[in-house]
């Protein structure tokens, strides 16, 4: 299967659900800006997340699908079923044990979050509404496990966009109901969330019926005993083990860094929320997207010993990432305010909601060569099944991402927060890059050099650009005139691609250098 075609779908469908996630964010800033309420809701909707990380797309993934994939290449279809059936059933049960204690808990879950809310109750009670997104989303991710081993790639890279348009719909039209019912707006949005989950999970089961693997979740405990001895269930738990260790180390330092922002004001945690989502659109549409590729394709290669492939894949996804993701961190770096400015301020999200935000985006860009470097360059010891080494990375970049918050939040606030996360990235890509070439498992092919120059050269140019377009003109004054905006925001970024894709074309870039077969 050609890399980039699949690469190219699954960015087609993310890109859709972030466009349908921006139209979330847009109406929800209008609605509840950056407010105490906001904050309680962020940290709410971030501890169902925590755990999705722990159960779905990190430590359970990172195990299950390059087992999958070694299952699938060696031993056949219907013995890769009774390991999709066994998982399954032994994760349902952890999700609905993990679900009654979490609503039972969430007073203390909250409290260890963000004991400096000032909003804590209502954090509470939305945390126990949305609880149980974590069992939805959790068996989304097994179902998005089968369908990527099996390249179908569409449907999990689809479904997000039912979680956006149920955040909308449930907040826009139920909403004022909740309000005339004496019950506060933003729990329409928690509500929103859990619809958004379902129909998430609902999606999954025609998709996996037409291929054939619907897992066969067991009920009982005769049927969980036999799961649980399945000798694949026992393989995924042990590579879960460090996986585990390594995610979690992850979320610790977001558990952290959200009791911090909790202290430094209401509005902080909502600052880098917005500026997080922003964020997303190239960590998503490159780096999740590339890693959901090239993890079953190095599995595969990993168990053919094809050394030459798994390094060439590498290399492939390295390429994309690099050529991709350096203009937009410029764009970051120098443009924040006007793609802030246009898209958030309306409504409740006023001119200091925009100069706050954009202080945390621009901190979070210096990272982001390194956030989306960590999503290619990770798969490459996942593949190996050697994930001792990225957890040790990711510990001791903990140790130094806190440390760095020592530092920048007495000088830059909650934007300091922001600050520590990419660079804390930046240093674990480094390190885990330098690991696959040590180890000799990744061998960059030749041209390297020039190829680097160009893309830094034709940034640089975009970079001055976009420069001169913040300092031209008042984003944050155009308020009220929000066509103007948008049409000097589509001109900006429209020049900025030209111009960007021009030098590397000059520069010898064809796009046909990244096309190669998988």
């Amino acid at each position: 299967m050609n890399l980039l075609r699949a690469a190219s779908t699954i960015s087609f469908f993310t890109l859709l659900s972030r466009i349908t996630g921006l139209l979330q964010i847009i109406v929800v800033s209008a609605l509840f800006g950056a407010g105490a309420s906001f904050d309680a809701f962020n940290v709410a909707f971030r501890i169902p997340n925590l755990l999705r990380r722990l159960f779905g797309e990190g430590a359970f993934s990172q195990a299950f699908v390059p087992t999958l994939a070694r299952a699938r290449a060696t031993d056949g279809d219907e013995a890769t079923q009774r390991l999709i059936d066994a998982v399954g059933t032994v994760l349902f049960c952890a999700l609905v044990l993990t679900c009654i204690v979490g609503v039972i808990a969430a007073p203390l879950i909250v409290w260890l979050m963000a004991s400096g809310l000032a909003r804590f109750d209502e954090a509470v009670v939305m945390t126990r509404i949305m609880f149980p997104y974590i069992g939805f989303i959790s068996l989304v991710s097994l179902s998005a496990g089968v369908l990527n081993t099996w390249k179908r790639f569409a449907v999990p890279a689809a479904t997000p966009v039912l979680l956006n348009l149920s955040m909308i719909a449930v907040v826009v039209l139920i909403g004022p109901a909740f309000e005339r019912a004496g019950v506060q707006r933003i729990y329409a949005l928690a509500a929103g969330v859990m619809l958004g989950g379902v129909l998430q999970l609902a999606v999954q089961v025609p998709a996996l019926a037409r291929i054939g693997r619907l897992p066969k979740i067991g009920l009982g405990f005769k049927a969980l005993s036999a799961a649980w001895h399945h000798p694949g269930v026992r393989t995924v738990l042990r590579q879960m083990a460090p996986a585990l260790l390594g995610v979690s180390v992850a979320q610790l330092s977001i558990l952290i860094n959200t009791q911090i922002a909790s202290h430094q004001g209401v509005g902080a945690v909502s600052w880098l929320f917005y500026a997080d989502r922003l964020m997303e659109f190239p960590t998503a549409l490159l780096g999740v997207a590339l890693g959901a590729v090239l993890i079953p394709q190095l599995s595969a290669a990993q168990a053919r010993q094809d050394v030459a492939g798994y390094s060439g894949m590498l290399d492939w996804g390295l390429r994309v990432a690099l050529v991709l993701t350096l203009p937009c961190a410029a764009a970051l770096l120098v443009f924040p305010e006007a793609l802030i400015a246009t898209l958030f301020q309306h409504g409740a999200f006023d001119a200091r909601d925009v100069a706050k935000t954009a202080i945390a985006l621009r901190a979070y860009g210096v990272g982001l060569v390194g956030i989306i470097g960590v999503k290619i360059l990770a798969p490459g010891f996942y593949a190996r099944q050697d994930l001792r080494t990225p957890v040790t990375i990711a510990v001791i970049v903990l140790v130094l991402t806190q440390a760095m918050n020592l530092l920048f939040v007495p000088l830059l606030g909650h934007a300091g927060l922001a600050l520590s996360v990419g660079l804390g990235a930046t240093i674990n890509a480094i390190w885990l890059f330098v690991g696959l070439k040590r180890g000799g498992w990744y061998r960059p092919m030749r041209g390297w050099g020039r190829f680097t120059a160009s893309i830094v050269l034709a940034t640089l140019v975009m970079g001055a650009l976009l420069a001169g377009a913040t300092a031209a003109i008042d984003w944050v004054g155009l308020a009220g005139h929000d066509g103007l905006r948008v049409a000097w925001l589509a001109a900006c970024l429209g020049a900025a691609t030209l111009v960007y894709f021009g030098v590397l074309f000059v520069a010898g870039f064809r796009p046909r250098d990244f096309f190669r077969r998988g």
